[in-house]
């Protein structure tokens, strides 16, 4: 008797591999916002712990995205991902624009999205049906 094999499409495995990679950055850029959290506060005008905060936030949803690669939905992991990314875009035009305009809260905006958003991402996903 011999097992089927499953095997995984080429664009499946494409897929899996960019979540995989955002989740990865995700870490790897919160834990830049931990190590240098007072320069980066410094250079962004925000607090060193909400900095600190963000990098946090950072570590821990890139290791929720990661962790749960294959056990979500990629639909529902390609929405999410689309919908991080246009909020990231968005605030740090934003970010920039205040700060264009001699605001002196426009890192915070920044840091604030990088605080929030990756903990949002990260309930959605672990709510979100398990894939079949």
């Amino acid at each position: 008797m011999t097992q089927a094999r499953t095997t995984t499409a080429p664009a499946t495995r494409h897929l899996l591999a960019g979540i995989v990679a955002d989740g990865a950055f995700k870490a790897v850029l919160g834990a830049a916002f931990l190590i240098a959290a007072s320069q980066l506060g410094e250079l962004l005008g925000t607090v060193t712990w909400l900095t600190t905060v963000a990098g946090v936030a950072l570590l821990l949803g890139g290791g929720i995205e990661m962790r749960l690669a294959r056990k979500r939905p990629l639909r529902t992991y390609l929405r999410l991902m689309v919908a991080y990314d246009t909020g990231w875009v968005l605030t740090a035009l934003v970010g920039y624009l205040v700060a264009r305009q001699g605001g002196a809260a426009g890192g915070e905006v920044w840091i604030g999205y990088q605080t929030a958003a990756p903990l949002v991402f990260a309930v959605l996903l672990l709510k979100a049906t398990p894939a079949r």
